[in-house]
């Protein structure tokens, strides 16, 4: 069934920002783009409150920098915008001074949940008893992006956002939406390799969480092969996935491979935003929860300590 025709404002227009608006577009929508920069773009503004009071947006995508999502959020908030989708990581210092408005419904672009992958184990394993959980995501940073050098993008700076435990958040969502509520941490990490700029570029993280109580993680932008897999036990099976491969594969059964075009999941998400209230995406309080992961994991690499969930006391 066709997504109903809404009125978007997309704000950003850097790579994730184009491709957002592109594929709005290709689902029928009226999208509109607000961006500092001149734009190509027929339905553009260069002032966010102009776009907001002319267009008067049903739905508004927070896709620029990531050091500016918390004050183009309480912007938005301030014109009633019924749906907001902002990309990950939610903000990208503290989760002091939080927007509220209940009127709004807010939620954070995790797409990685709308991953067929995900959504099957999910299914799988959701009256499995989970005993031990291994997850891994690297890609070399230098070749995220061909068209950029890499040593100019917010990736490689820890004031604009960047390092791996933003920049692939992905890994700490979706472990908390299968696994959690997270519910203590112990991290090592940091700058460690000669890739430009002050950002982490290695974390490993110990963590226990409601559902196993033993979830490792290691991210990094060092990873020339380029992985994003999970192993998981439980009380009756070994699951295996390999989501850049797209292979799913439990126990000796022959493995399940999926298939997928590369904006699956976007346009998936986008639609449960539209069409099902955001029911599977990632709602404010858990972006917010994978604020305070990366906040404890980055204390507990600092004094060497476990860091508790300080939101579950």
């Amino acid at each position: 069934m066709k997504t109903e025709t809404k009125t978007v404002l997309v704000s950003g227009f850097g790579s994730i920002g184009q491709r957002h608006v592109r594929i709005l577009r290709e689902m029928g929508q009226k999208v509109h783009v607000f961006s500092r920069r001149k734009l190509p773009e027929e339905e553009y503004y260069q002032n966010l409150e102009a776009a907001l009071s002319e267009v008067h947006p049903e739905y508004v995508v927070i896709a620029n920098e990531t050091s500016e999502h918390e004050s183009t959020l309480k912007k938005v908030l301030s014109f009633g915008v019924p749906k907001i989708l902002v990309e990950k990581p939610l903000f990208s210092t503290s989760v002091e001074n939080l927007p509220e408005n209940p009127k709004s419904q807010v939620c954070v672009a995790y797409n990685l949940r709308f991953h067929p992958l995900l959504q099957h184990l999910y299914s799988e394993i959701k009256e499995q008893s989970i005993i031990s959980v291994q997850v891994y995501v690297g890609q070399y940073l230098p070749d995220w992006r061909p068209q950029q050098d890499y040593r100019k993008s917010y990736s490689v700076s820890r004031v604009q956002g960047g390092g791996v435990l933003m920049d692939l958040s992905h890994e700490l969502d979706y472990i908390n939406w299968l696994f959690g509520p997270w519910q203590a941490i112990s991290a090592l990490g940091g700058h460690y390799s000669s890739l430009a700029g002050d950002s982490d570029d290695v974390f490993c993280l110990l963590l226990k969480m409601e559902r196993c109580p033993a979830v490792s993680l290691q991210m990094n932008y060092l990873d020339r092969y380029g992985r994003r897999e999970v192993l998981i036990n439980t009380d009756k099976y070994t699951y295996r996935l390999d989501l850049m491969k797209k292979v799913y594969k439990r126990d000796q059964e022959p493995a399940i491979l999926f298939s997928m075009e590369r904006d699956e999941t976007y346009r998936t998400q986008h639609t449960d935003m539209l069409k099902n209230h955001g029911k599977l995406c990632c709602s404010l309080p858990e972006g917010l929860d994978v604020l305070r992961m990366i906040d404890a994991a980055e204390k507990s690499a600092k004094a060497e300590s476990w860091q508790k969930n300080q939101a579950l006391r």
